[in-house]
């Protein structure tokens, strides 16, 4: 009786690594690249800590909206109607808060029910009448921006109370005050403890997760690599949150949209309905007969984006402090510009929520950049284009090439 042997558990070179995850870790570098670019030509404004503050309260609408989006490109469809649905439930956040005096504890949520109707709405056409989500999301895009200007008679509803202000605008307190070493350097002693936590638990899970593969013969990456992508990352996150913990901290903001990125990237990794969405953008009709119901599928991928949209629109009008008709002009291509930059396809089943955010922040970190260099919109708008088309050519070229 011969004893069956497994076959040996190679590890990748470093080179072979690298050109197989290319995509992943091609925006991670084109990210860095373009932010010590933009630092060399502002004079070092970039890093500065008031406009890394600034950097995360500009993209934090559209991180958030990118997620969401994300999974309604994954599931082959598209939504045109996000930026409207910023507008729509901005103003109606506005009516409710200051013409009808309502607490903004009933407010927020009331209009992230309101969002996910609206989602809902586009989303059964598409779903259960089969109407091509482009035409329908186009026509919720011209219906919910005329719906704007009706609900706001054509002007700005504002200013908010604090509290509902603080969404965008507020601050994590400095907890650990009483124990900053640096009181004349660090403003928020919290905000680098928290970053040097998270920084090492990400160290802990990265090694477990290797021992995990390794007890299950599964591919790892190269442990050089590791440690070099673990050190780059825990300097730049140390350095980045130093930065914040001399200014004021983290926005509320950045911790809202570090929970929904961190939630996301479960549901699209770990969860059924995930792996589901992924199956039905892959090949709908195969998912569909292997019993997964994909009409409710796509029904919820649509809720959620309305849900989304309305805390973007929400976050939006509490940093302008007004809700204003014209709010989320253009938003939809931004967003859905995030995502193919990201490295998701335009025929479905690709994408990953970190090259969701990635791609978010690399438009925001160019339009940041520009900005502070005095570049107009209109040069603006042509880099973000030729770098929208780059990024589809990339992902046009891989998938012939393979």
């Amino acid at each position: 009786m011969v004893a069956e042997t497994s076959a040996p558990k190679t590890t990748p070179s470093i080179g072979d690594y690298l050109r197989n995850n290319i995509r992943e870790y091609g925006l991670l570098v084109a990210l860095v690249v373009i932010m010590l670019f933009f630092q060399f030509l502002t004079a070092g404004v970039l890093f500065r800590p008031v406009n890394l503050t600034n950097l995360v309260l500009q993209n934090s609408f559209i991180v958030i909206m990118a997620l969401g989006m994300l999974l309604i490109i994954v599931a082959g469809h598209i939504d045109l109607s996000v930026g409207s649905i910023v507008a729509f439930t901005g103003g109606l956040s506005a009516i409710m808060l200051v013409k009808w005096g309502l607490h903004f504890s009933i407010v927020v949520p009331l209009c992230l029910v309101l969002g996910g109707l609206v989602g809902a709405a586009q989303g059964y056409w598409v779903a259960y009448r089969k109407i091509p989500a482009f035409i329908v999301t186009l026509a919720g895009m011209l219906v919910f921006r005329g719906l704007t200007y009706l609900v706001l008679q054509n002007r700005p509803i504002g200013p908010f109370p604090k509290d509902f202000q603080l969404l965008s605008t507020g601050f994590i307190p400095d907890f650990l005050y009483f124990i900053n070493p640096l009181p004349g350097v660090i403003t928020n002693f919290f905000a680098l403890v928290a970053v040097l936590v998270l920084v090492a638990l990400a160290i802990y899970y990265g090694i477990k997760d290797r021992r995990t593969n390794d007890l299950h013969g599964t591919e790892n990456e190269p442990f050089a690599f590791f440690v070099l992508q673990m050190g780059i990352i825990s300097a730049v996150a140390i350095f980045l949150g130093f930065q914040l913990s001399t200014y004021k901290g983290f926005p509320n903001v950045l911790v809202v949209m570090a929970l929904l990125i961190a939630l996301y990237t479960f549901v699209t990794t770990r969860s059924t309905i995930g792996r589901r969405i992924y199956a039905m953008g892959g090949n709908e009709k195969a998912a569909k007969l292997s019993g997964i119901n994909t009409e409710r599928l796509t029904f919820y991928t649509f809720v959620n984006m309305g849900v989304l949209a309305a805390l973007a629109g929400m976050i939006i009008a509490a940093r302008l402090n007004s809700a204003t008709p014209k709010a989320g002009v253009g938003f939809e291509l931004d967003v859905i510009a995030a995502c193919f930059i990201g490295g998701a396809s335009a025929s479905g089943g690709v994408g990953k929520i970190t090259g969701a955010v990635i791609g978010a922040f690399i438009m925001g970190v160019m339009n940041n950049g520009m900005s502070i260099m005095g570049l107009g919109i209109d040069y603006q708008q042509l880099v973000k284009g030729l770098v929208l088309l780059a990024a589809v050519f990339f992902d046009v070229y891989n998938k012939n090439k393979g």
